[in-house]
């Protein structure tokens, strides 16, 4: 089930970044916090409660998994001292705060002479907010896998988590560039945009469409150019769960979601303005501003606020560069109603104006040019996009948690482009230009009970739910020919007339329906079972309004996800899981037909490695994922079949570590063999899968340096490395691998943080691929400098 992979392929660099996640760790120190302090940690599992009381006091906590798992704990608020808050944490409970020697907290329980099992090390950041920012480096905990606040070592599935101080060290500015070095994820294979679209493939296939998640609820895209734009300084973390997804989220593709996590009120946000300078003349000014309301902390408030002017690497012959302006906005205020009750409301505008020229011209020889096709008067995208929302928890009692999450939006896109054709004397281009109008909106909502309890010796954390989500697209496109180019002599900034004939006119409405069930089983201390099913049901309407045809869709599907992980113990915990998807296919087939939905299986075996008390994330897995029911064309008569099959195998590791006080680390590696095993097309059958790699592997190292006379500095630095493409889907053409390599410096002096971050520091020239008659020009050096001001 799981074939050898060619590793001998690999190249000898990514065959180091292998061996580095063997290498040691050393544990990190807390600081002894201050006798009393303000806590204000609303209702939740104890486990969490307690960690979070340490790690604001900057303690070390030990304890036994079986005392505290199924528990709730009750809100702590007030001026408290440690003990005291503890107490309140415990109240009811039958357990009791302890403390060893070596000033170790723990808890046992209250009867005298009980006994317990040995008790496992854990820092105070270990058991993080998974709705909130990750602590450094390394992630302990999450929702996307589970929709509960779940440990990453228990979810039999591969997640990565990204969090905010890794993507500050490391300078990133787009989804793209945070997500580069995830294992089994190929971002961009257009090579550079200077739009910024959130372009992602998970395991080989294209998440544009289905991948996007925003706060647990999905962001539906357009029906052609409409995707969804990120501004990542408005997130806490980004988690990729990766692999069929259905059985949590509903329709999705094969290759799993990507949840961004918004930054949302919280005690431990900083209140920072940034700003940023760089090459291409980068200007960004941004803040993130928070805090409480009233005196008694029940109402605090958070402001996030970005613009940005830059000009990009693309450039018309004549040296003017495109460029791109963006304004976001994101208020949101939490206020807890009762101790049982917090509410969180949301809002966020984001409005995006950039150059939409992004190809260069081929050439007669083949070969490609400096040549733009569009002109920069005229070829512009600009899109907007607003939403509001909130997201309710109520804890029922000690053990029923409900939440609710809903989000309106409206995104909006407003794109003038031009098209273009070589004509037969090889320098005329022919140009044709469009204006596409392209909206949706969306409303979605999810609603689930999380409970925890027993049965006899074994423990449930069930998950109940139901989710709903409307959109309706619309889309407008006029096209004419207009002035044509000499590509011997080209001239720009001329007056491109807007045009006037009506090529589209479509509207897609869509409703989806699932119900979710989950059931989180603790066999005993080692066995962990997962058990999920989902019955979705999606309705759509394409109403093509030149062709006055209407199109209706019912699809139906069940899905189901089974996992079985063991923990070892010291956080080694190996796991094997069966998951399922699948997505709808608009259309019809020849007969007139509406397609039946896409369906994709997945199982996989790996292994996580999280061990209490030491801030470090180890995980691999082997993968064999194939979808069915795939819609390809038969060459000759160009008739859809949905008959079409791929399949998706490899091997995934990362690794996070913050190896020392002074040193962190991450690395990634994946071998992919991906292939098509039936299409309509028998000469595409037994190929690779177009642009997308077979091996990647990363590594980045920052380190503080130790010296007194050096206090505050910092350094980094790190390799990408991205194997062959194929450029076409009869794998005749290929690209060849490359590496680039990422430095940074910073200097922290008090409330201010100096950086400066390159990527491509060798300025290396490649192409990301040159597929479909287009060369796709890879991302130049980038310089970024840096200025933050915390107070």
């Amino acid at each position: 089930m799981f074939p050898a992979l060619p590793i001998a392929r690999l190249r000898p660099v990514a065959l180091a970044l292998l061996l580095a996640t063997t290498l040691p760790t050393a544990p990190a120190h807390a600081q002894a916090g201050a006798a009393v302090q303000r806590y204000d940690i609303p209702a939740g599992p104890l486990d969490a409660t307690l960690t979070r009381i340490a790690r604001q006091a900057g303690r070390i906590i030990a304890v036994d998994p079986t005392l505290v798992a199924g528990r709730q704990a009750p809100a702590v608020q007030g001026d408290l001292s440690l003990a005291q808050a503890f107490a309140h944490a415990l109240a009811g409970s039958g357990l009791e705060l302890s403390e060893t020697p070596q000033g170790t907290l723990g808890v046992k329980r209250l009867p005298a002479g009980e006994t317990t099992l040995p008790a496992v090390s854990v820092t105070a950041s270990g058991l993080e907010n998974p709705w909130g920012p990750t602590p450094g480096y390394v992630a302990r905990r999450a929702t996307t896998g589970s929709k509960t606040n779940a440990a990453l070592a228990e979810i039999p599935q591969s997640i990565s988590v990204i969090g905010t101080q890794e993507m500050d060290d490391k300078g990133i500015t787009t989804l793209t560039e945070a997500l580069q070095q995830t294992p089994g994820v190929n971002v961009s294979p257009f090579g550079f945009d200077s739009r910024a679209p959130d372009w992602v493939v998970l395991r080989g296939f294209d998440g544009w469409y289905t991948s996007s998640y925003r706060d647990g609820l999905i962001q539906n895209v357009g029906i052609t150019f409409l995707g969804v734009q990120t501004e990542v300084y408005g997130l806490d973390r980004i988690e990729v769960l990766r692999g069929p997804s259905s059985v949590l989220f509903g329709k999705g593709d094969a290759g799993g979601v990507v949840n961004r996590v918004s930054k949302q009120p919280d005690p431990d946000a900083p209140n920072e303005v940034v700003l940023q300078l760089g090459r291409y003349d980068r200007k960004q000014l941004a803040a993130d501003v928070g805090g409480d309301i009233d005196a008694d902390g029940r109402l605090r408030y958070r402001l996030v606020a970005l613009g940005l002017d830059t000009d990009t690497q693309d450039a018309y012959p004549d040296g003017k560069r495109m460029g791109q302006e963006r304004q976001y906005l994101a208020p949101s205020l939490r206020w807890q109603l009762s101790p049982d009750t917090r509410l969180t409301l949301q809002a966020e505008h984001l409005r995006d104006d950039a150059s939409d020229d992004v190809q260069y011209v081929t050439g007669a020889d083949g070969r490609p040019t400096d040549v733009k096709e569009g002109d920069p008067k005229y070829s512009r995208m600009v899109t907007l996009s607003n939403a509001v929302g909130y997201r309710l928890e109520h804890q029922l009692n000690d053990r029923w948690t409900l939440r609710q999450n809903l989000r309106y939006a409206h995104r909006a896109m407003n794109k003038r482009h031009i098209l273009s054709s070589l004509d037969g004397d090889g320098v005329t281009l022919l140009r044709q230009a469009r204006h596409d109008i392209e909206s949706v909106r969306e409303l979605a909502v999810d609603t689930s009970v999380e409970g925890h309890l027993n049965t006899g010796a074994i423990g449930h954390t069930l998950l109940a739910g139901f989710d709903w989500d409307r959109s309706d697209a619309r889309w407008r496109r006029k096209r004419d020919w207009t002035t044509s180019l000499d590509m011997n002599n080209p001239v720009y900034g001329i007056n491109i007339p807007d045009p006037v004939t009506l090529a589209a006119d479509t509207r897609v409405t869509s409703t989806q329906l699932g119900l979710y069930l989950q059931d989180q089983l603790r066999l005993d201390e080692h066995w962990l079972l997962t058990l999920s099913a989902r019955y979705d049901r999606v309705r759509s309407e394409t109403d093509d309004r030149l062709a006055s045809s209407v199109t209706h869709q019912d699809d139906k599907a069940s899905t189901y996800r089974a996992g079985l992980s063991y923990l070892v113990g010291n956080g080694w915990v190996p796991y094997v899981g069966y998951t399922e998807s699948f997505v709808p296919n608009l259309g019809v087939d020849s007969g007139g037909q509406p397609f039946s939905p896409s369906e994709a299986r997945q199982i996989e075996a790996g292994v996580k490695y999280l061990p209490e008390g030491l801030p470090l994330s180890f995980t691999a897995a082997l993968f064999n994922l194939e979808k069915s029911q795939v819609v390809s064309y038969d060459p000759a008569t160009f008739e859809p079949r949905q008959i079409g099959k791929v399949r998706s195998r490899g091997l995934e590791v990362e690794a996070k570590a913050e190896l020392s006080r002074n040193l962190r680390m991450t690395t990634a590696l994946t071998l992919l063999d991906m292939e098509v095993l039936k299409s309509a097309d028998s000469s595409e059958v037994g190929n690779f899968q177009i642009l997308t790699p077979e091996q990647t592997a990363s590594l980045w190292l920052d380190y503080t340096l130790p010296v007194e006379a050096l206090r505050g500095i910092s350094i980094g630095g790190g390799m990408r490395y991205i194997g062959k493409r194929w450029n076409d889907i009869a794998n005749t053409s290929s690209e060849p691998a490359y590496t680039l390599f990422d430095a940074a410096v910073r200097y922290d002096t008090g409330p201010w943080r100096f950086a400066l971050n390159v990527t491509n520091l060798f300025d290396r020239s490649y192409y990301a691929g040159k597929a479909y008659g287009s060369f796709y020009r890879g991302a130049e050096r980038n310089v970024l400098l840096t200025a933050r001001y915390r107070f």
